[in-house]
C-alpha cells in the first residue's frame, strides 16, 4: 500500500512537471529570456531592413494615429474594413523592392494600435481582421512567403495596445475590459508565433509597462502627450502585460527570435526612434526611420527624404554600430509610391558598390564626427565613410592604432595618398569625389 501511495505521488509530480515544462512553461527571468550572442550575429551583420506601416488608416491617408488623433468612434472606424480591398497588394513586389534596396530583413505591421489585424486572427475581438474585410486575405501569410522567397529575414511588428479598449487607459475602472485586452494580446501572440513557421524578429510597439495607464493623458487637444516618447513620464498605474510571462511564451514557440524592448522587458536589442544617439557596442541597437516626412502610415503627397539625407543617416547609424530600419507606407491599394521606390533603388545602387563597408561590419575604431563622417571595421580593414569632404580634399582624423599598409577608394581600388603619425591619419582625397554623397576609403592594416 505504501509503495502504491509513493508511486501515485510520483506520477502526480511527473504530470505536474510535464504541465509546467511543456504546457504552461515556467516564466523566465529577464536575463534567461535574452538570446545568446551567437544567435544575434545575423542581426548585427544585417544592418539594413524595411519597415512597413499599412492598414485601415491608409484609406484615410492621415497617418497611422488618425483614429486616436481625430477621436474617431471605434464602430465608425471599423466600417473602413468594408472599403479595404487592397486591390493592388503584391507582397512579392514589396519583397523585390526590399531586395533591390540591399535590405536584409523586413518588419511588417501585423496590428497597429487601431486593433485591425492583417491576418486571420481568431483571437481578435469582434473578428476585426483582414479576413473579414473587403480584401478577405491573410496579408501576413503572403508577406511571410514573399520575404522567404527573396531570402529576407521575417519580422512582425505587433502592438499589444488597442484603442478600442478603455481598460488600457483606465484599468481600475474597466478591469474586465483590461483583462479582455490582455487575453487578446496573448492569443494573438500565440497565433503569430505558431502559424507562420520560423519568425526572425518580434517588434513590439505601444506595450511598454512603464508608460501605460493614466500617466500624462490629455484628451483636450490633438497632442498625444500620454505617449511615452512625447512626455517621458513614468507609469504609475496598475495595467501590465506581464512581459516576462508574455515573452516566455514567445521564447517557447520561437526560441531564436530577436525581440525588441517595447513590451516592458528590456529585449535583445535597443530601439531608437526619435534620435540617432551615439556609439553603442554593448548591446545591439536599431534606428527606425521613415522614408517620407510627416509620419509612418501613408499620406498623399508626403515629401520623400533626399538620397543625401537618407544615405548620410544610414552611414552614421552603421558607423555607430547600429542597424537602420527604413519605413515605407503603402497606399490603401497596397502600392509603395514610385518616388519611395526610386529612393530605395538609389540606396541599393550605392550598396552594390559599397556594401563591403556596411554588411557584417562593426562600428569604429574611429569615432563618428558630424564634421566629416565615421568608420566601420571588419577583419583587418577599416572603412572610412566621408560625408563631408573639406574643400582642399585634405582630411585629418584622430587615430591611435595599428600601422596602415594601404588606402584605396572602395569604389575604384585606386590608391589614396595618406600620412600616419602617432595620433592621426591625413588623407589627400581627389577633388573628383567632391560631389559624392558618401566617399568610402578602404584602409588595410598591416
Amino acid at each position: 500500500m505504501k509503495n502504491k501511495i509513493i508511486y501515485s505521488v510520483l506520477v502526480v509530480l511527473f504530470i505536474f512537471n510535464i504541465t509546467i515544462t511543456h504546457g504552461q512553461k515556467k516564466v523566465l527571468s529577464e536575463d534567461e529570456l535574452l538570446l545568446k550572442k551567437e544567435d544575434l550575429q545575423w542581426f548585427k551583420d544585417a544592418k539594413f531592413g524595411m519597415f512597413i506601416h499599412w492598414g485601415l488608416y491608409s484609406i484615410i491617408g492621415k497617418g497611422e494615429w488618425v483614429m486616436f488623433n481625430k477621436r474617431i468612434d471605434k464602430d465608425t472606424y471599423a466600417k473602413l474594413a468594408d472599403e479595404f480591398k487592397a486591390s493592388k497588394f503584391d507582397a512579392n513586389n514589396w519583397a523585390s523592392i526590399a531586395k533591390e534596396a540591399g535590405m536584409q530583413y523586413m518588419v511588417m505591421v501585423t496590428k497597429h494600435h487601431d486593433g485591425f489585424s492583417l491576418w486571420d486572427s481568431e483571437a481578435s475581438t469582434d473578428k476585426f481582421n483582414s479576413m473579414n474585410s473587403a480584401a478577405n486575405k491573410d496579408f501576413v501569410r503572403e508577406y511571410v512567403d514573399a520575404a522567404r522567397e527573396k531570402d529576407l529575414k521575417v519580422g512582425f511588428y505587433y502592438s499589444p495596445l488597442d484603442w478600442r479598449f478603455p481598460g488600457f487607459f483606465f484599468p481600475k475602472m474597466y478591469q474586465s475590459n483590461a483583462e479582455k485586452l490582455k487575453a487578446q494580446t496573448y492569443g494573438q501572440i500565440r497565433e503569430l508565433m505558431s502559424d507562420y513557421g520560423k519568425i526572425d524578429i518580434l517588434w513590439y510597439d505601444g506595450g511598454e509597462d512603464k508608460w501605460l495607464g493614466m500617466g500624462g493623458i490629455e484628451f483636450g487637444g490633438p497632442k498625444r502627450s500620454w505617449h511615452p516618447r512625447a512626455k517621458n513620464k513614468p507609469y504609475t498605474g496598475e495595467f501590465s502585460w506581464d512581459p516576462l510571462k508574455l515573452n516566455s511564451i514567445v521564447r517557447e514557440l520561437q526560441p531564436k527570435i530577436v525581440i525588441n524592448p517595447r513590451s516592458g522587458w528590456k529585449g535583445d536589442f535597443d530601439t531608437r526612434e526619435r534620435e540617432d544617439g551615439s556609439m553603442q557596442t554593448d548591446r545591439p541597437w536599431e534606428r527606425c526611420y521613415t522614408i517620407a516626412k510627416g509620419g509612418w502610415g501613408w499620406k498623399p503627397n508626403a515629401k520623400v527624404h533626399s538620397l543625401e539625407s537618407l544615405l548620410t543617416r544610414f552611414v552614421k547609424v552603421v558607423c555607430m554600430d547600429g542597424n537602420f530600419l527604413l519605413n515605407v507606407g503603402p497606399n490603401a491599394d497596397g502600392v509603395i509610391e514610385p518616388l519611395q521606390v526610386q529612393r530605395l533603388k538609389e540606396i541599393g545602387a550605392w550598396l552594390k558598390v559599397n556594401g563591403e563597408s556596411i554588411y557584417g561590419t562593426r562600428g569604429g575604431p574611429i569615432t563618428f564626427d558630424e564634421n566629416w563622417g565615421g568608420a566601420t571595421q571588419k577583419g583587418k580593414n577599416i572603412y572610412l565613410h566621408i560625408t563631408q569632404l573639406p574643400e582642399n580634399g585634405n582630411l585629418k582624423v584622430a587615430y591611435i592604432g595599428d600601422k596602415i599598409r594601404n588606402v584605396t577608394y572602395l569604389a575604384s581600388d585606386k590608391k589614396v595618398d595618406f600620412k600616419q603619425d602617432e595620433n592621426t591619419i591625413s588623407f589627400n582625397v581627389s577633388k573628383s569625389h567632391k560631389n559624392d554623397i558618401v566617399t568610402v576609403l578602404k584602409i588595410q592594416i598591416k
